[in-house]
């Protein structure tokens, strides 16, 4: 009965295709794991990301000022700053884990799935990067200057797009409120990119 309530019903048929029942290469091996922890990476920082955001403050002189206190007076809050903070670097590490496997094995072979990857690392990186701007200490101002410069090596478009992405002429508060709204977005489209990548995959 329960097996074929498992292979009939509607939703139970999906996740019963998707989990048990889903057929798997012979030389499967502990390697395959990184994708997974790359989901559980994701919920984890987003999580966390939702909880630091209810208390930071996307003002250049307050941001700093409102991660401080989220670590020192806010309830485990040192622990979900820290979580999300060292999150993303295992985030990284899992990621680059992941790539190595898929050249090993060959993954790049189903384009599909693979040109999605290859779109959600590059939407990962951006992430991380507006994300590195948000705490707005010396290494953020200076992080921010400097990458979003490089736009200006662009010929005849690239200092129009750096006075975009500043919101005026310099690093400022244009420019650290847009990332906060860059950097909140961006995980809720690497997660449907996720679905993509694991809809091409199966």
């Amino acid at each position: 009965m329960a097996l074929n309530l498992r292979k009939n019903h509607p939703l139970l048929k999906i996740i019963n295709n998707s989990l048990i029942d889903l057929p798997t290469p012979s030389n499967i091996s502990a390697w395959w794991n990184f994708g997974s922890l790359l989901g559980i990476c994701l919920i984890t920082q987003i999580i966390t990301g939702l909880l630091l955001a209810m208390h930071y403050t996307a003002d250049t002189s307050l941001a700093f000022t409102s991660v401080a206190h989220t670590c020192r007076n806010v309830q485990f809050g040192w622990l979900i700053r820290n979580l999300h903070a060292n999150g993303a670097s295992f985030f990284f590490i899992c990621i680059y884990l992941h790539i190595g496997r898929g050249f090993y094995y060959g993954s790049y072979l189903n384009k599909e799935t693979w040109n999605i990857g290859v779109i959600l690392l590059l939407t990962l990186m951006a992430t991380a990067f507006v994300g590195y701007v948000l705490p707005w200490g010396q290494m953020s101002f200076w992080g921010a200057t400097v990458i979003t410069n490089l736009f200006s090596a662009i010929p005849y478009i690239g200092q129009t797009l750096v006075e975009w992405a500043w919101g005026g002429f310099s690093v400022d508060n244009p420019t650290l409120t847009r990332f906060f709204a860059i950097h909140f977005l961006l995980p809720f489209m690497i997660a449907g990119l996720t679905l993509v990548h694991l809809t091409f995959l199966h």
